[in-house]
């Protein structure tokens, strides 16, 4: 296959700099890929971290001014994973020199800035790293509901838990500072669940919600529940919190339809929960599918059946999706505008909690 390089300059070098990292080494290992990726230069504010995770990862250069590395001629992509506040900024300088742009969710600060960012990318191929779309069993329960298996959607309940929040030796974090994050468990986990709400069910269109702060004198949101209405006719309940203490990191997704249903946990991530409501009643139960193939998506680009795989594959399953998608001039889904839609939930989510009524999309 006659490959063409893209040089990548990744902004940041934090959890998510060592996930795209892997993703970006690894992508080749596992997919035949049209593209060939150089780790050519890594930024970030601390030079001596830049450093070291430049040389644990194989990058060739670093620097700490992004606004010179947007600017270089030999960078053909900009990877964005710095705290929130720094998204929009350099999202849009990227496009306006002409880069590929891939950006971490929560895409924006706030639905305005998000709509700045998409109109500014309409030009340039953009992705929003929801890589949680790849995961082989969410791609298999899409296929399932796309095909009818569950029928007319009547429930859709999701939850994505976490219990970090709580630990008072995390506080100092810049994710627990608005002006660097723009909100809490909203920005980092709902958005999560909302994309992937969009992905299996359609979108929203209207909501009635809560969000609370536990933590006294913390900025951001612990907590944010919401009760919606989807498009399709569904209701569905949406719960994020850093404050579920025992949950590590559940998240969780229900789906009730008119023939069936379906169920689906992170932690679990090589599992999916089918009933069919369709079989006889003496044979109708919840069947555990292992998703790790045969003829499950994604499964045979990485090991034989029945031998699971973790995180760190659905970074290179997303990636080596985009990288097919450029070569052919094809839309790429979660994308800019994507990540737009989950911000104008979010807004609705303050908006709603802030008036304590239902607020229309």
């Amino acid at each position: 296959m006659t490959t063409r390089r893209l040089n990548i300059a990744m902004i940041g070098h934090g959890f998510m700099g060592r996930a795209h990292s892997n993703a970006f080494h690894q992508v080749g290992h596992f997919f035949d890929t049209p593209f060939t990726l150089k780790r050519k230069v890594i930024c970030g504010r601390n030079q001596e971290a830049v450093q070291e995770m430049a040389a644990r990862w194989g990058w060739d250069e670093t620097a700490n001014d992004w606004h010179a590395v947007v600017d270089r001629k030999d960078i053909d992509v900009v990877d964005i994973g710095t705290p929130n506040a720094l998204h929009a900024e350099i999202a849009i300088a990227a496009a306006k020199a002409g880069k590929i742009v891939w950006c971490e969710k929560p895409l924006a600060m706030n639905g305005a800035q998000a709509a700045q960012m998409a109109q500014a990318t309409k030009s340039v191929p953009n992705l929003v790293w929801f890589n949680y779309r790849r995961v082989p069993a969410i791609a298999l329960a899409k296929q399932l509901i796309d095909e009818g298996k569950i029928g007319q959607v009547y429930h859709y309940r999701a939850a994505y838990l976490q219990s970090w929040g709580a630990d008072p030796a995390r506080i100092g974090v810049w994710r627990f500072n608005k002006a660097d994050a723009g909100s809490g468990a909203m920005g980092d986990l709902l958005t999560h669940i909302v994309d992937l709400a969009h992905f299996l069910n359609g979108s929203l269109s209207e909501l009635n919600a809560l969000v609370h702060t536990f933590a006294h004198g913390r900025e951001v949101d612990d907590a944010a529940i919401f009760t919606g209405r989807f498009a399709n006719g569904a209701i569905g309940t949406f719960e994020a919190t850093r404050f579920a203490i025992g949950m590590k990191n559940r998240n969780r997704f229900e789906i009730h339809g008119s023939k069936g249903a379906l169920a689906f946990n992170l932690e679990e991530l090589n599992h999916l929960l089918y009933y069919n409501a369709t079989l006889p009643a003496d044979q109708q139960g919840w069947t555990d599918l292992m998703v790790t193939g045969p003829g499950h998506p994604y499964t045979a680009n990485f090991w034989p059946s029945g031998h699971i795989i973790g995180y760190e594959h659905t970074f290179v399953a997303t990636l080596a999706d985009f990288l097919q998608a450029l070569a052919s001039g094809s839309e790429f889904h979660a994308n800019f505008e994507d990540g737009l839609k989950v911000q104008q939930v979010m807004d609705a989510v303050e908006k709603s909690s802030e008036t304590r009524s239902w607020v229309k999309l």
